[in-house]
């Protein structure tokens, strides 16, 4: 329930942030006003608004796809509740190196629920790294484990040579930190997952 209720959420946020330049400029991360001016909300906000419709839609159906499998198994390790703080605590956490790099640069800027998704998608993985990923403009589906260490790699290289518009660093830290978050919650996530991949 919880994860239709973030979509729904996000969906809302974002759809308003289309039209509304000031509610945008409020929410996206800025670091100088988080910095300067101790808007320190910013740092979850910016998950919440996206670029357009795409970017939107992108990360929810990621999310969609996911998310009710991630949140029963939260549900049952530390309620429902835990599920929502895991997802909330993955969007500032994934971008906490972005705004220490770029705090004090009035030109930088950043949106998008992609760190919290990645948290969310990594931990499906653990789960099941056998489940089958359909990735745009790949024509047949791939594993999930094949897709984390592609999605990894990838973005690595994007964030060490810079430029474009995608926060490569969030997906990066989102996705470590859903991998640490869930190890920590439950250790023997790892023998299971070792188990699925060797059988």
């Amino acid at each position: 329930m919880f994860t239709y209720i973030i979509i729904a959420i996000t969906v809302l946020v974002s759809w308003r942030s289309f039209n509304d330049q000031r509610l945008l400029a409020r929410l996206i991360l800025w670091p100088p006003a988080v910095q300067r001016n101790r808007q320190y909300d910013r740092l979850l906000t910016y998950g919440f608004v996206h670029a357009d419709w795409t970017h939107l839609l992108f990360n929810m159906i990621t999310f969609w796809s996911f998310g009710s499998a991630v949140e029963r198994v939260f549900s049952a390790w530390i309620t429902p509740l835990g599920f929502v703080l895991f997802y909330l605590s993955a969007i500032v956490v994934s971008i906490l190196p972005t705004f220490i790099k770029h705090q004090r640069d009035p030109n930088y800027r950043s949106l998008g629920a992609s760190g919290g998704v990645s948290a969310v998608l990594f931990a499906a993985i653990l789960f099941d790294p056998w489940t089958k990923l359909i990735i745009f403009p790949i024509p047949v589906p791939i594993p999930a484990f094949l897709f984390a260490v592609l999605y990894v790699g990838y973005s690595i290289w994007m964030d060490r040579r810079g430029g474009g518009n995608v926060n490569h660093s969030a997906h990066l830290w989102g996705a470590a930190y859903g991998v640490l978050f869930t190890v920590l919650l439950q250790p023997a996530i790892l023998g299971h997952f070792s188990r699925s991949l060797s059988g």
